[in-house]
C-alpha cells in the first residue's frame, strides 16, 4: 500500500490547519482581475517582509513539494474535509496580485477575502490579528515586490457541502476572533515584549501547541490563558508542552538550550520532528539572534502548566541497563536491542544533539504517545542547517517491524531510565498506522 500523502505532508497539513501563514482554500474562490499597481517600496523594506514571511513559516504551507514557491497546492487535512493551500504569489489572474495592502491586511487579520467572502479558520487569523501595520506593509511589500508570480490555478476544496458554506464563520469570528494588534506589556522589558509578540502573532505557536476547543477554536490566545501553550494533537501528533513545566515542557531546559534548538533543531534534551522539521528548515533557523533569544526569554518566562502531576524527572538507568543485558526476558528490550540501541544508546541518552536522547525527553514523557507512534512508523525528514542535511534522521519502521513490536518497543522507552511513562498497546499503533497510511 502506497501513502497518499506522506507523514511529513500530513504533519504539515493540519499544523497549517492550526496554522497557515497566508489565506488558504478560500482564495481560490478570488475573481480574476488585473493585479492593482502596488506601490513602490523601498529595498529595505522588501527584505524585512521577506525576513518576517520566514518567521511566519509562510513556504512550508505555501510551496508543495517540487512546486514553485508560494504557489499553492499543499494538501492539508482538516476535521471537515481535504483543503489545498493557494497561489500566494502576486500573479494577477491566480494569485493574489490584484490584492490592495487593505485587502491583504483584512485577509491576515480577519479572516475575509478581497470579494468579501469568510476564509475558513484554516490560516491563523486570530494570530495575525496581532501583527502591527508596519510589519503588514513589508509582507504585502515582499509577496509583491520580492515573489516571482507563477500562474497557477487554486485546486478546490473537498469539504462537501453544507459543511463548505462560509457564512458560519462569521458567527465563529464574532466569538473567537479578538481584534488589535499586539500591545506591549507594562513591566515587561524589550526582549519579552519581542518574544511574546512574535510567539503569539506571527510565529503563531498556539495554532499548535494550545489545544483546542469544540469548535476548533484555540483554547486561549496568550499567556492569560490556563491552557497556553500546553500541547495539543494534531492529525497524529503531539504538539509539545512549550510551558515551565517540568517533565513534559520546557522546564529542564535554559534559553540557550531554547535558542540552539530553534537555530539547529536539537540540543541535549531532544531534536525536532514530524512538522517542526519544516518549522526549523524554514523558519526559526532564518530569524536573527535577537528574535531567537527573544522568544527564549519569553517560553522561559511562561510557568508550569499541564504537566502530569508525577514527580520531577530524575535520571536512573540501572533497571534498564539489566533488562538490556538480558533481553530475551523483554519483548520491548529485544527491539530496542535490535534497532534503537546503536543510535540511542543503552543509557537512554542518545548521542545529542546529532542522535536524540530518550531517557527524560519531553516527547517521551508526554502523556499523548501520538508523537513517539508516528515518527517510529513513518520516520521524519532530515533537518537542513544552512544547507546542509543531517546525516541520520529517524528512519521509518512500517514496513519492517509490526504493531506489536512497536508498541512493545514504545512500551520499553517510555517506561525505561526512569521516565515512568505510560505503555502503548498494539492498537494503538494499528490505528495510527491505518491513519497515515503507512504501507505494512
Amino acid at each position: 500500500m502506497t501513502r497518499t500523502i506522506d507523514a511529513s505532508q500530513r504533519a504539515r497539513g493540519l499544523r497549517r490547519f492550526a496554522g497557515a501563514t497566508l489565506a488558504l482554500a478560500a482564495f481560490a474562490c478570488v475573481s480574476a482581475r488585473p493585479a492593482l499597481a502596488a506601490s513602490a517600496a523601498d529595498a529595505a523594506t522588501v527584505q524585512h517582509g521577506a525576513y518576517l514571511a520566514a518567521v511566519g513559516d509562510c513556504a512550508a504551507c505555501h510551496t508543495a513539494p517540487h512546486g514553485k514557491p508560494f504557489a499553492g497546492g499543499l494538501p492539508m487535512n482538516t476535521p471537515l474535509g481535504r483543503i489545498y493551500s493557494t497561489n500566494i504569489t502576486p500573479d494577477p489572474d491566480t494569485g493574489i496580485g490584484g490584492y490592495t495592502q487593505a485587502d491583504f491586511a483584512r485577509a491576515l487579520r480577519e479572516g475575509v477575502a478581497r470579494d468579501g467572502h469568510n476564509l475558513y479558520p484554516a490560516m491563523p487569523y486570530p494570530s495575525y490579528a496581532k501583527v502591527r501595520d508596519e510589519d503588514i506593509a513589508a509582507l504585502y511589500a515582499y509577496f509583491m515586490q520580492g515573489v516571482q508570480p507563477v500562474k497557477q490555478s487554486n485546486r478546490d476544496a473537498d469539504i462537501k457541502w453544507p459543511m463548505n458554506m462560509r457564512w458560519p464563520l462569521k458567527i465563529w469570528n464574532a466569538v473567537f476572533l479578538d481584534k488589535g494588534a499586539y500591545q506591549d506589556k507594562a513591566g515587561k522589558d524589550v526582549a519579552w515584549n519581542r518574544g511574546a509578540y512574535l510567539v503569539q502573532g506571527l510565529g503563531h505557536c498556539g495554532s499548535c501547541h494550545t489545544p483546542r476547543g469544540v469548535g476548533f477554536n484555540e483554547k486561549a490566545l496568550d499567556e492569560s490563558g490556563d491552557a497556553w501553550l500546553t500541547g495539543a494533537v494534531l492529525d497524529g501528533w503531539f504538539a509539545s508542552n512549550l510551558t515551565g513545566a517540568h517533565n513534559t515542557g520546557l522546564g529542564r531546559w535554559s534559553e540557550a538550550d531554547l535558542a540552539q534548538f530553534l537555530k539547529t533543531g536539537a540540543n541535549q534534551h531532544a531534536s525536532a520532528f514530524g512538522a517542526m522539521t519544516d518549522v526549523i528548515n524554514k523558519s526559526t533557523q532564518a530569524m536573527n539572534d535577537a528574535d531567537v533569544n527573544a522568544i527564549a526569554v519569553y517560553l522561559k518566562s511562561l510557568p508550569a502548566k499541564g504537566d502530569d502531576g508525577g514527580p520531577a524527572y530524575a535520571y536512573d538507568a540501572q533497571a534498564t541497563k539489566v533488562s538490556l543485558s538480558r533481553p530475551a526476558n523483554d519483548a520491548g528490550a529485544r527491539v530496542y536491542t535490535a534497532y534503537c540501541m546503536h543510535c540511542h544508546g543503552a543509557d537512554g541518552r542518545g548521542f545529542a544533539p546529532m542522535f536524540a536522547p530518550l531517557a527524560g525527553n519531553p516527547n517521551v514523557l508526554a502523556k499523548d504517545a501520538s508523537s513517539l507512534i508516528n515518527v517510529t512508523l513513518n520516520g521524519t525528514g532530515a533537518l537542513v542547517i544552512q544547507g546542509m542535511p543531517a546525516p541520520y534522521p529517524m528512519p521509518a519502521y512500517a514496513d519492517v517491524l509490526s504493531d506489536k513490536q512497536i508498541a512493545d518497543v514504545l512500551t520499553f522507552v517510555r517506561a525505561g531510565w526512569n521516565n515512568q511513562a505510560g505503555g502503548v498497546g498494539a492498537a494503538e499503533v494499528a490505528k495510527m498506522r491505518t491513519r497515515t497510511q503507512a504501507p505494512r
